[in-house]
């Protein structure tokens, strides 16, 4: 996301502030000026409506807290030294739980050079703790902090992640268990699976990436988006590139633009990016995570995908997975051989537990490589990761495709309001888009998607470019078609158009981006904004 950094409070000042105020020198710092008198009148973070609708939630009684410092650090990333951006100075940052109905206190301290937020991927929370620089709070100043408080309604596998520029590229994400106190599933643990493409540190960083990207393939001595170059290099599982010392994008010994990679399930190409490395919970395959457990156990896994431009097929060799939710809510269960995540997606699948290592892989769709993780029962050899398969086939399906279980499929209703988003843009220029235009966070209402609190909402993504969009929608979920599934990022095949539809129960100034990081730096992003 593009923000404005000479926007700036310092400590002292901003935790004096209430939400509202603050909310409100966001707004006023995103504008400049009034918007004229004539332009429809906004439920922004400061109204009534929001903390009138926080106060309509259920609240169990008890307050989860956790403290977050957002810094750089050093570490290892494959056995390589790196210093990267993370949350409490690690690549793993500490997975919150909670119980739904439990209200959740954060304290941000930025201690980054730059300014930073939180968002809080997938949650209907109050609009002022959205964590959207210029939108729905003041960015976060380096040396500064802010105190993040709402309710959790809802139960299921979300997360929380940066939402400034491209510093969710480095490791500024961690997983949010919310706990169903009504859970039915029936299992003996559950292993949260955070899977990452990463390559900050080792071949550059995400921003010279962005900068070599925004060139366009004119830029870069490419071809045309979706052109097969035979013999391309796309990144190998068994070895590393060295680190970057160039400095620049523009003096590096390779590109890291990815062309001839390509999906059939996705629809045509798989990424932009060339990524060195693919991670399962921080770790390279040869340093797989493993998971203890007892043969015949039933373990629940809830699967993130927080990577930048990489899908991954998740599956476990020669064993059945059964899908149980996405994106938090409960589907009709499924049994498949593999499943694919978008960027953003989450996916709880059941995996009975064999005697020995079980391998579970990530393999990064449509790109060479490998994530991987282990499960094992303390007996037998754990194999070595170049001997496991590299592909994952058979019945696979992503979280877009499945069906909402009936408790919490919406109620038949005539949308009150239908809004169209086209998809534009492509790879040439590097001009990614919503109805031909980029958004500009300086003047975020300008084509706004203007909705009104009760209305059944429809919504049509039509992709027109020749890359598949994760399309993700803040502060609500929405359902697939008449039947599929309660989901807020669905996977947006090239030249195919997904309508879903949602309520608008939420107030306030909401994105819909894509959640490929690079295409929505570029501009791929929108509002639904809630007038009076």
């Amino acid at each position: 996301m593009s923000i404005r950094t000479d926007y700036h409070l310092d400590r002292r000042r901003f935790m004096g502030l209430s939400a509202a105020t603050a909310a409100a020198a966001a707004l006023a710092a995103c504008t400049n000026t009034q918007p004229p008198a004539d332009l429809p009148d906004r439920v922004l973070p400061t109204d009534a409506a929001v903390a009138d609708y926080e106060a309509r939630r259920a609240f169990s009684g008890t307050t989860v807290t956790q403290d977050l410092k957002a810094a750089s650090f050093q570490t290892t990333v494959a056995g390589k030294p790196v210093t990267t951006w993370g949350y409490n100075g690690g690549l793993s940052a500490p997975t919150i739980r909670a119980v739904a109905g439990d209200r959740l206190q954060v304290g941000l301290a930025n201690g980054l050079k730059d300014p930073t937020s939180i968002h809080w991927h997938g949650l209907a929370l109050r609009n002022d703790q959205d964590g959207v620089p210029h939108v729905t709070q003041a960015p976060t100043a380096a040396g500064a902090g802010f105190d993040y408080e709402f309710l959790l309604p809802h139960p299921g596998t979300y997360w929380y992640h940066s939402h400034v520029e491209m510093q969710r590229e480095r490791a500024l994400y961690g997983a949010l268990i919310i706990e169903d106190p009504a859970e039915k599933l029936i299992y003996d643990q559950d292993w949260v699976i955070v899977l990452d493409d990463w390559l900050d540190g080792i071949t550059g960083t995400p921003d010279e990436v962005l900068e070599e990207l925004s060139g366009g393939m004119s830029m870069s001595g490419g071809a045309m988006s979706g052109t097969s170059r035979p013999g391309m290099d796309h990144g190998s599982m068994g070895s590393t590139p060295e680190p970057s010392t160039s400095g620049g994008a523009s003096g590096m010994g390779t590109s890291h633009m990815l062309m001839g990679a390509r999906s059939d399930f996705l629809g045509g190409d798989a990424g932009d990016v060339r990524f060195p490395l693919h991670l399962f919970n921080t770790k390279a395959p040869d340093e797989a995570d493993v998971l203890a457990a007892k043969a015949g156990d039933v373990i629940r896994l809830r699967i993130i995908n927080a990577a930048g431009d990489t899908a991954y097929r998740v599956g476990v060799p020669g064993r059945t997975l059964t899908l149980t939710h996405t994106d938090g809510f409960p589907v009709q269960h499924r049994d498949v051989d593999a499943v694919v995540l978008g960027m953003g997606e989450r996916i709880d699948a059941l995996l009975t537990v064999p005697e020995g290592f079980t391998p579970v892989l990530a393999l990064p769709e449509g790109k060479t490589g490998q994530a991987l993780g282990f499960i094992s029962t303390g007996s037998g050899k754990q194999p070595p990761a170049a001997t496991l398969p590299f592909t994952l086939d058979g019945t696979v399906v992503d979280g877009g495709q499945l069906k909402a279980d009936p408790s919490v499929s919406f109620a038949p209703k005539t949308p009150d309001r239908t809004h169209e988003l086209r998809l534009t843009g492509g790879m040439m220029q590097y001009d990614w888009g919503i109805n031909n235009g980029r958004f500009d966070m300086n003047d975020p209402f300008r084509n706004a998607f203007e909705i009104k609190a009760g209305e059944r909402v429809k919504v049509r993504f039509v992709n027109e470019t020749d890359m598949w969009h994760p399309m993700h929608l803040h502060g609500h979920t929405f359902q697939v078609g008449a039947d599929g599934a309660r989901k807020d990022t669905v996977i947006v095949r090239p030249k195919q158009t997904v309508t879903v539809i949602f309520d608008a129960d939420n107030p306030g100034q909401w994105l819909t981006h894509c959640h490929n990081a690079y295409h929505a730096e570029r501009g791929m992003i929108g509002v639904f904004s809630y007038i009076k």
